[in-house]
């Protein structure tokens, strides 16, 4: 397009990671991470001393931990010491988030406070759209605090609202929907007739997710709805066929049809 802008390369990769995670090719995603991680230093000319490779590497590692639920690894993350606030603030989500999904509570707050303060230095800056997109991660990482504490309450009204702007405004389905953590932690919560509703909510918008998928097959069967819960388990072995996924999620799914 001759834009002359080099983060062009790398939003093709935020599509391909994510196309990658959807569809059983985990380790595909990972070389394409190792591949950022091998990278020199970037300077996108579209956008100044934005850096589209430090961006980049921050997100899909997040991203994939995350979409993995490998609480753990996402609790471990490092924050990116030449990376732009804005930045490390998807770092801390994805670190609050896994630690709070693991119980380590304290870890969790640390992370969440974490990204107050990244908030509150983007506002007296008047970076607005970033601190926006900060706040959003705050929002989301404190509701899972919130769930792993027992508020539920808040913890679902938080995460329903950013669900409902989300959908309003279109958003690209590259990071994990609001809709899906929310029906996940309903999941969690064994409110399987509204998490199944969720999940489908959710697939409307973002079809063919694994974790969407999965989760609805879940909740399906666990609400006795066998017949749809054995559809999105279908479904899923098919989104993922030609892949050699180890997944245990893919495993199953695999193990339940079988049996029919």
């Amino acid at each position: 397009m001759h834009m002359g802008g080099e983060g062009h390369q790398f939003h093709a990769m935020d599509f391909l990671v994510y196309a990658y995670l959807q569809s059983g090719h985990e380790a595909d995603a990972q070389r394409v991470i190792d591949e950022v991680k091998a990278m020199p230093a970037k300077k996108d000319n579209m956008y100044g001393d934005f850096d589209p490779r430090i961006y980049s590497l921050a997100t899909f590692s997040a991203r994939y931990a995350l979409e993995m639920h490998h609480w753990a690894d996402a609790a471990s993350l490092a924050p990116i010491p030449e990376a732009k606030d804005g930045v490390n603030s998807t770092t801390h989500w994805a670190r609050a988030i896994g630690a709070a999904r693991a119980g380590n509570l304290a870890d969790a707050r640390k992370d969440v406070a974490e990204i107050e303060a990244i908030h509150e230095r983007l506002l007296r800056q008047k970076k607005t759209d970033v601190a926006e997109s900060v706040e959003q991660d705050r929002q989301e990482a404190a509701a899972w605090v919130a769930h792993a504490e027992g508020n539920n309450d808040e913890a679902m009204k938080a995460l329903r609202t950013i669900a409902e702007k989300e959908e309003a405004e279109g958003d690209e389905p590259v990071g994990i929907p609001a809709r899906e953590m929310l029906a996940d932690m309903m999941l969690d919560m064994n409110r399987s007739e509204q998490a199944l509703a969720e999940y489908e909510a959710d697939l409307k918008f973002n079809p063919n997710r694994f974790n969407g998928l999965y989760g609805a097959a879940r909740a399906a069967e666990m609400a006795g709805k066998s017949e749809k819960s054995n559809s999105y388990y279908a479904q899923l072995v098919k989104t993922c066929d030609g892949s050699n996924s180890d997944r245990p999620e893919l495993s199953r799914a695999k193990a339940l049809l079988a049996q029919k």
